[in-house]
């Protein structure tokens, strides 16, 4: 039965770790960008400092 255990805490563990990767991930792409956004549009050339 040990190993049944142990096994199970590795799953649980690994799961945790996943959703922590997939957490940062979401937040990362949800971030605004930091630099400098150029945009080319019927207006003309558009630069903006972010």
């Amino acid at each position: 039965m040990p190993t049944n255990r142990n096994v199970l805490f590795l799953i649980i563990g690994a799961l945790v770790v996943v959703l922590g990767v997939v957490g940062y991930n979401l937040y990362q792409a949800k971030q605004e960008p930091k630099g400098v956004q150029i945009n080319i549009g019927p207006d003309g050339l558009k630069i903006e400092n972010k």
